[in-house]
């Protein structure tokens, strides 16, 4: 990076909460996104005779859970989503799941969108209520925890 510590093209975009929709409903909004990444295994190859390095294979790429957090969900939506992935919703399926399209958009202060990652074939795999402490005040925030297939980025806002 430049000594100004500006990202190449301009001022890096702000965000202060994240919207998470899966097929065009919202399911929440969140303060944190964790686990947003993707990284490539790698398969190592020895060759007979070359004892200087190992060849490095690409191999699978791999895309951790995303965790969101410090939000509140849209409950009817979230377990609406969950009770067609997981038990009951399930089972009256044939066991067969229908994987989504989910979205997380970041959204700045002042209510502009950003920048999204659209999620493929995304669905439910922890939820987390508020812990309730009537000793002290504090936020009610839930936690949820979802995989998927990949994503893909893009500008949204101008």
């Amino acid at each position: 990076m430049p000594d100004s510590q500006e990202p190449l093209g301009g001022e890096a975009p702000l965000s202060s909460r994240f919207v998470f929709e899966v097929d065009g409903v919202e399911i929440g909004v969140f303060t944190a996104v964790q686990g947003l990444s993707v990284h490539s295994r790698t398969e190592d190859l020895h060759e007979g005779g070359q004892n200087g390095y190992t060849h490095k294979l690409p191999g699978p790429l791999e895309w951790p859970n995303i965790v969101f957090t410090h939000g509140l969900t849209q409950s009817d939506a979230l377990f609406d989503w969950m009770n067609r992935t997981a038990g009951e919703g399930f089972a009256a399926a044939g066991n067969k799941l229908t994987r989504s399209t989910g979205a997380i958009t970041a959204i700045s202060n002042d209510g502009v969108r950003s920048r999204s990652w659209s999620l493929d074939g995304v669905f439910p795999v922890r939820w987390k209520g508020p812990d309730f402490d009537g000793t002290e005040e504090s936020f009610l925030t839930e936690e949820l925890e979802v995989t998927h297939h990949g994503f893909r980025a893009s500008n949204v806002g101008g």
